[in-house]
């Protein structure tokens, strides 16, 4: 509520700057696209036991609910970037936006996941699901809630997050099962997406390097995202050092991927510039947040777990 708004802001000063010619709607487009982070890059540091559970829960969850928010913001400032005609004025087109692309989201994560979940449920009381099957559905209904919300006009992130929320309902062993296949096969498309984003995307990128983008870039995994962070956790328990880690660790990967095949179909005038930044950003991300992770999450203090200081004081008081 304060982070991500903060770094909309100012990455959109900083592009005003950087890139005079691109019009005030292509501007804030670019900002936009380029707050949500990406957890599938950090998954290092999210799943690392050495990285205290408050920091790694924090990236996890903001990661997951910043790019659901966007959608609505970069969906409403492309319709009106590409000259959407507004009807009954702005307000109620901004609110129509809003609320078909949270609202159906919503709606359908909500009902295709229940619908799924009464399914399984049946199917398993009744022995018609082997173990080898249970772990398909999922992965199906991450599609399902996608491609229906999209047809429907709504945001197909909202609608696989607020999905994933609601399995969180089923029993421990449930969700293991469950997920153990989902998380596989969602490893294994992320990785196609970037073979793909390596070998075509990369490509052109070098072939078209300016300074400008580049320097867009670096300011927007470093001053851009960081002190937003920095702000956020005024008067928190934080230290300066993990206040730090957290900031530095907001690499852009695949909701900026996303985003930038939206905008390129609709060929706005800037469409160049913003790809340009865009990809820099990721690529950029890719190489720094890949080499520094494991080095800076060894570099941090050792803090055992509560688990680890649970079983010491048991010891010490036997």
């Amino acid at each position: 509520m304060i982070g991500l708004p903060l770094t909309i802001g100012l990455g959109f000063l900083f592009a005003a700057i950087v890139f005079p010619s691109l019009a005030t709607l292509e501007i804030a487009l670019l900002a936009a696209m380029l707050a949500p982070t990406d957890a599938a890059l950090g998954k290092p540091v999210v799943t690392n036991p050495i990285v205290p559970p408050v920091i790694r829960e924090s990236l996890n969850i903001e990661s997951g609910l910043n790019d659901g928010i966007c959608v609505p913001i970069v969906v409403l400032l492309l319709g009106l970037a590409v000259g959407t005609q507004i009807e009954g004025g702005t307000f109620s087109h901004v609110a129509r936006v809003v609320i078909e692309e949270i609202g159906i989201g919503l709606i359908v994560g909500l009902v295709l996941t229940w619908l799924t979940t009464v399914m399984l449920r049946f199917a398993e009381r009744r022995g018609w699901i082997s173990q080898h099957w249970v772990e398909i559905p999922i992965v199906a209904l991450a599609a399902a809630c996608f491609a229906a919300a999209q047809a429907s006009g709504g945001s197909g992130f909202i609608a696989c997050f607020v999905g994933g929320l609601l399995l969180s309902g089923l029993g421990e062993t449930h969700k293991k099962d469950l997920l153990r296949g989902a998380e596989h096969m969602g490893e294994a498309l992320a990785l196609l997406t970037w073979v793909v984003f390596g070998g075509v995307v990369v490509a052109r990128l070098i072939d078209r390097v300016t300074w400008p983008a580049v320097l867009y870039a670096v300011l927007s995994l470093t001053i851009i995202r960081m002190l937003p962070v920095l702000l956020c956790l005024i008067g928190t328990r934080t230290s300066t050092s993990d206040k730090r880690f957290v900031g530095w660790f907001g690499p852009r990967g695949l909701a900026t991927i996303v985003f930038g095949v939206l905008v390129l179909d609709e060929k706005l005038p800037g469409n160049d510039t913003i790809m340009l930044a865009a990809g820099w950003t990721v690529l950029l991300s890719v190489i720094a947040h890949g080499v520094t992770a494991n080095p800076l999450v060894k570099r941090m203090p050792r803090r055992p777990s509560k688990e680890v200081e649970a079983q010491e004081a048991a010891r010490a008081t036997r």
